[in-house]
């Protein structure tokens, strides 16, 4: 049986980008499976600033989110896809024409949009869930309602998937989560509370929720003389390594409970959650256990530095250095991507880059184009070297683009990330 999501929703008309930011990144790292952020407001300012939020909130959050927003064509749902979010939501009395709903699933999947359905009127007209259904919708999401035996019934019974959103002040979470067909309860409940423990009080209950669970018992690990078990921290995005540390059985279930790494000082002798001090908190993705099963490997997101020096990582002193050639295909793009941001920031005399930023966005396409045609009929030929030559230009110009454009390559590689 698939997990249900807990997932907090933000109304951000009228509230501070910055306090919006800062929450989803609270959310994401303390065991939201997804967030919801809307803005209904019709007018176009309010729509653009939502947009905006969003493209920021998919290079902070690693977790999906669902859009929601005032839909008057196909355009808008593009423009909502094309933030960075993993769904839209379309809300019932702002549809106009139905065919923008049909048109939105055709172009990016079934599973990417869902109706929130203003009432439980609307919810029970005969044949509407039917018509969702024949526009290719996944879901729908029901709101602010009072859960009694006659609507659990009628949410089982329900041809599509339900998402409740509710304030959880007349009703249970617990009691939401039960309603077969319900996938998923969003709430602004959480705002100031544990998540996590509120996820531990649903398995309580029986109901299946995403937690941290170890597939091996602490028992099984091999510990040193003194009981501990190192623990390498790593970056979960770009595997650098971040500081070396110790558990001992306390550390690790707390760790594993909470989703924040928490170890034991050899030299204070007890335990300590890494940012309880300095706030800079990690916060676990994975734990990974070596052949020898005598020391373990963390991927966090880190928050801040790792050091208690101030330094991003604990190893930051060379001791012996050897030159060699780094052509891990992620850092060479991040690097040159790089300069060339650098180039547009801090213009260079002379700099090939700095006169197509210069020339502007026409003299990049033209480029690009150019680079692309040339790369056709480089594969046309036998000789490898030269197609090798030319997507290196193509890629190089495509760089000046996104910069141009305000991407970069973690915008590319999470829509990528999507389509595998």
């Amino acid at each position: 049986m698939a997990c249900k999501k807990v997932i907090p929703y933000m109304n951000i008309e009228n509230e501070v980008v910055a306090n919006v930011l800062t929450a989803s990144e609270k959310y994401a790292a303390e065991g939201a499976d997804e967030l919801f952020i809307f803005d209904y407001s019709v007018d176009e300012y309010s729509k653009e600033e939502l947009l905006r939020v969003a493209k920021t909130l998919a290079k902070t959050v690693d977790v999906p989110f669902i859009l929601g927003l005032h839909v008057k064509r196909f355009e808008d749902v593009k423009k909502a896809m094309y933030t960075g979010a993993s769904y839209v939501m379309l809300k019932h009395s702002c549809i106009e024409d139905y065919s923008v709903v049909k048109e939105s699933t055709e172009r990016f999947g079934k599973d990417k949009v869902i109706i929130e359905i203003d009432s439980i009127k609307q919810f029970r007209e005969p044949g509407y869930i039917d018509k969702l259904i024949e526009c290719g919708v996944s879901a729908i999401m029901l709101k602010h309602l009072t859960m009694n035996d006659e609507l659990a019934n009628e949410i089982a019974n329900c041809s599509l998937p339900v998402m409740i959103r509710d304030s959880l002040t007349r009703n249970d979470i617990k009691d939401l989560m039960r309603v077969d067909q319900v996938f998923a309860v969003s709430t602004n409940y959480f705002e100031n509370k544990d998540l996590m423990k509120v996820k531990y009080y649903l398995k309580e209950q029986n109901i299946e929720v995403n937690t941290f669970e170890s597939t091996i018992a602490f028992s099984e690990l091999k510990l040193n003389e003194d009981g501990l078990i190192p623990v390498i921290a790593q970056d979960y995005k770009t595997s650098e390594v971040l500081m070396l540390a110790y558990m001992n059985e306390e550390a690790f279930n707390q760790t594993v409970k909470t989703g924040r790494m928490t170890y034991y000082s050899r030299s204070r002798r007890e335990l300590w959650c890494k940012g309880d001090t300095s706030g800079h908190y990690q916060y676990m993705k994975a734990l990974d256990l070596d052949c020898d099963k005598d020391t373990i490997l963390a991927k966090v997101r880190q928050v801040g530095a790792a050091c208690h020096t101030g330094s991003r990582s604990c190893f930051y002193t060379e001791i012996v250095k050897r030159e060699y050639d780094d052509t891990n295909p992620l850092t060479v793009f991040s690097q040159v991507y790089d300069v060339i941001m650098d180039r547009k920031l801090h213009p260079k005399e002379g700099s090939y880059t700095n006169y197509l930023f210069d020339k502007g966005i026409d003299k990049i396409l033209k480029k690009c184009g150019e680079e692309a045609t040339e790369i056709v009929i480089a594969a046309k030929n036998p000789d490898s070297e030269e197609l090798k030559y030319e997507i290196s230009d193509f890629l190089y110009h495509m760089m000046v683009l996104m910069a141009e454009c305000g991407l970069d390559w973690n915008d590319v590689v999470k829509e990528l990330a999507h389509r595998r």
